[in-house]
């Protein structure tokens, strides 16, 4: 049996909250299994709220006590929070409950990691701390005491007294409750400071248990360069005296932004050479910026309710890739983002779970946490600017600050400012907000008589979340190439607003070729018919980095579906352009190393499909080796030398510089691997000073079904580092072949190192397993099983978790009709568990009833 059946939520529905909190004071007496919160809030009337009913959530606490106005009262308590009279005018609610923070194995609320207390509230775990208006357009200003046996005491704002066994902090900014955060544990600090702006000193401080004090150093840098840059891009100046980051281990997600003290989980902030990858750095910076970012765009303009959570997530992911690029790689950084954008959200996008940027509804606000609100918001953000220009995007976004400072907003809100600054509507575009779906551009061309036409179509299939989607409005960037290769129009955007629409270039002598979607200006999927050829000369003369990378993608997703399908061999032409491409000395070596990385399975699945194919997990497995293996041999004269080219003699540092030159030198591993069974990877194992080094031969070596001395010496060396033993789990299963990648995934989940309630070390095993296409889909449904086996397991203790990791099952309607009924049945089975929570119930209903 199931739990209640879940209640809707509509958008439709909003309400203002009845009163307004204009203070907060809690007091925690800190116990592991009997923690006592008080709470003292003065509540007023809201005068723009209709009449309703005094109600404070609640879930999870043992009440004890309440008074109004000091006067002892009864509430009407149920499980999910409390009713109670309260007077017409203003009133201080006085509240006492205790809670288990040992026993919350769900990581919402108050709960302990390692000995350690520490919350997480966003989107409703502070109505598991205490009975409160858990909404985020309730902002107030909250005054904590804290009291207990743990030396490190931490809560949001600005501290303001200490003693012995206890400590009080105070937040002058209004916040909602979803943002706040208390730490308290035995903690060591990495201090620095940062001078504002306008000459005001802040102390900043990175928390970390003991034994992890040297893996602070990078992320208070990347901290300083996110403090500095917001200011100097964006004209935000941090507005507390400190800011605290608190590292930990049991953590449902990357980090959290509440104000003034960041939780990161531990993989998302510590870093050393040792026991880092050059990813693990670039990762740790972008999400340090990321959550620093949130200060302005989160925290002191926060979203009215969680329909709107695109408003504070898609504009803070579109601000971090900003920072990455300026700190990076702006090629390399479009680049990877749309790699993961076409990985995780098109499949979103496109399937079961399909949802707008702003939803209108939801069941359990957990789930929609997704790539559709994070990265597909972050793109409509990038079109906004696009459309508008880089000077009205600047003065739409002082507008926004100046205009909202202080307040809970919505989208209408958002674009209401750019609406002023440019006195243009802004109505039609809103559809991205409004709409599912990832829209299609169809493109033809003519020429004539020195006129060059492009003509555009765009469809968007309909789905139960937008079932009769309209025409959007799509920034097009193209430029226009000689057939000598030159350049003849520099890139401009076209603005598409219509089903089907034409723009004319005159002054030709000869047909010219486009160069379309540069940049990859609008997160739509481009419908053209394009020979080899047409590729191969975009990939050749581009001037756009990232067209040039699409055309490189383009040539290997078709030679990789031909292959898949029987039908042929690795495309010369897409040997010949990895040839020129990685010779080519004046391109970025991180560039060059992403040219030479092939398109995930799952997106070969997915071109399969698209075409009318079913795919084959197995075929595909074989054709991306059969690929890689002559890719190899195609390169073979050069890839020695690249590889030796690209070693770095100077220290470590995780800069672009070095960072691409290792990313170059690992893909040319990986080749080099296929001729030589692994002989160079095993030198660079022994030999390696970095954990990018160590961690590229060790991968190389499983690729090529070698380095079972090494992956047992790997442990050996690191079994005491938690962090780099979730690198030893994932790299097992990730690099396994697909008849055993079940097996190794299995063997592992018996290890004694396998702690599954730690979400870190789950992924590492579970996650990588859905991640290994063909071991994963594997015929007999092993693969599946496992999964469901895990998920069943890990629902009643965490339910967020396992609700996110359902998702591996969204696509499983476009394989064969026996591994469609061997998916049904595992799903079956997971939404018949007895007390399914309604977070992993949500999501089996929407993904089985796709």
């Amino acid at each position: 049996m199931r739990d209640a059946a879940p209640q809707t939520i509509y958008l439709k529905d909003y309400t203002p909250f009845g009163w307004q909190v204009d203070s907060v004071h809690l007091s925690f007496d800190l116990h592991p299994n009997a923690t006592r919160v008080t709470s003292r809030i003065a509540f007023s009337p809201n005068a723009d709220a209709p009449d309703q009913e005094f109600f404070l959530h609640g879930e999870n606490l043992t009440f004890v006590s309440a008074h109004i106005d000091g006067a002892e009262v009864e509430p009407t308590r149920t499980d999910t929070g409390l009713t109670c009279a309260v007077p017409d005018g203003p009133f201080v609610w006085d509240c006492v409950v205790e809670i288990d923070p040992a026993g919350n194995t769900a990581l919402e609320g108050l709960y302990m990691s390692g000995g350690m207390y520490c919350t997480q509230c966003e989107a409703e775990g502070f109505r598991k701390i205490t009975y409160y208006p858990d909404r985020p357009d309730v902002m107030s200003t909250f005054t904590v005491r804290i009291t207990g046996t743990d030396p490190v005491m931490l809560s949001n704002g600005n501290p303001t007294a200490s003693g012995d066994g206890w400590a009080e902090w105070h937040d002058p900014w209004p916040k909602p409750a979803y943002l706040f955060a208390l730490v308290a544990g035995d903690l060591r600090a990495h201090s620095d400071s940062f001078t504002t702006v306008s000459g005001r000193d802040v102390d900043l401080n990175l928390w970390v248990r003991p034994g992890d004090e040297g893996k602070c150093a990078f992320g208070m840098e990347a901290l300083k360069r996110s403090m500095t840059w917001d200011e100097e891009v964006y004209g935000r100046e941090y507005d507390l005296d400190v800011f605290n980051i608190v590292a930990v281990d049991d953590f449902n997600m990357g980090a959290m932004e509440n104000k003034g003290l960041n939780i990161f989980n531990s993989a998302a902030v510590l870093a050393s050479p040792e026991t880092s990858t050059d990813m693990n750095f670039e990762r740790i910076e972008a999400i340090i910026a990321h959550e620093y970012f949130h200060n302005w765009t989160g925290n002191r303009i926060t979203c009215r309710d969680w329909f709107q959570l695109c408003l504070k997530e898609g504009l803070t992911v579109f601000r971090d890739a900003q920072f990455t690029s300026d700190m990076r790689s702006a090629p390399v950084k479009r680049i990877g983002d749309v790699i993961d954008l076409r990985a995780r959200q098109f499949p979103e996008d496109n399937g079961p779970l399909a949802h707008p940027v702003r939803p209108e509804s939801f069941q359990e606000i957990n789930n929609f946490y997704t790539a559709t609100v994070y990265e597909k918001g972050a793109e409509v953000i990038g079109m906004l600017r696009t459309l508008v220009g880089d000077q009205c995007y600047a003065e739409a976004l002082e507008l926004y600050f100046a205009r909202h400072d202080g307040q809970a907003c919505t989208i209408e809100d958002w674009l209401k400012v750019f609406e002023d600054v440019t006195e243009r509507d802004l109505s039609q575009f809103k559809r991205w907000y409004a709409q599912a779906g990832t829209p299609r551009l169809g493109v033809t061309e003519s020429f004539e008589n020195g006129r060059y036409t492009l003509s555009f179509t765009q469809t968007t299939r309909p789905s139960a979340a937008t079932p009769d989607p309209q025409p959007q409005v799509i920034p097009i960037a193209v430029g226009l190439l000689g057939q000598d290769g030159q350049e003849l129009r520099p890139t401009q955007v076209l603005e598409m607003t219509q089903a089907r629409q034409s723009f004319d270039f005159d002054g030709f002598d000869a047909k010219p070729v486009p160069s379309i979607l540069r940049g990859f200006s609008a997160p739509v999927i481009v419908e053209r018919d394009m020979s080899g050829a047409d590729h191969a000369f975009l990939l050749a003369h581009d001037t756009d980095p990232f067209n040039r990378w699409e055309a490189g993608r383009r040539l290997a997703v078709d030679t990789l579906t031909s292959m898949a399908r029987g039908a042929g061999a690795p495309d010369v032409a897409y040997l010949d352009g990895m040839r020129a491409v990685l010779r080519d000395d004046g391109l970025d070596p991180a560039y060059r190393a992403l040219m030479l990385g092939q398109p995930t399975q799952s997106e070969i699945a997915t071109a399969l499909h698209e075409a009318g194919t079913t795919p084959d997990p197995d075929a595909i497995w074989s054709a991306a080796e059969t690929l890689r293996v002559a890719l190899a041999q195609h390169l073979q004269d050069v890839l020695p030398c690249i590889h030796a080219d690209m070693q770095v003699d100077a220290p470590y540092r995780p800069d672009a510089e070095q960072s691409g030159k290792r990313a170059l030198a690992g893909a040319t591993l990986s080749l080099l691997s296929r001729l030589d069974g692994g002989a160079q990877a095993a030198r660079q194992y022994a030999d390696a000073t970095n954990m990018t080094l160590q961690l590229s031969a060790l991968g190389a070596l499983l690729a090529t079904g070698k380095g079972e001395a090494e992956i047992a010496a790997f442990y050996d060396q690191w079994q005491a580092d938690r962090l780099v033993i979730d690198k030893w789990f994932a790299l097992q299963v990730m690099q396994a072949a697909p008849d055993r990648a079940v097996a190794v995934a299995r063997a592992l989940t018996e290890h004694a190192d396998f702690h599954w309630k730690t979400p870190n070390r789950f992924r590492a095993v579970i996650g990588s397993l859905a991640g290994n296409h063909a071991g994963f889909h594997r015929a007999d449904g092993s693969g599946y099983a496992l999964l469901a086996d895990w998920l069943i397991t890990l629902d009643p203790v965490n339910p967020q978790t396992t609700a996110r990791m359902c998702a591996a099952f969204q696509t499983w309607r476009r394989y064969d009709s026996d591994r469609q009924a061997l998916i049904a049945a595992q799903l079956a089975r997971i939404a018949a568990t007895d007390g399914l929570s309604r977070d992993t119930t949500e999501m089996i209903d929407r993904i089985r009833n796709a």
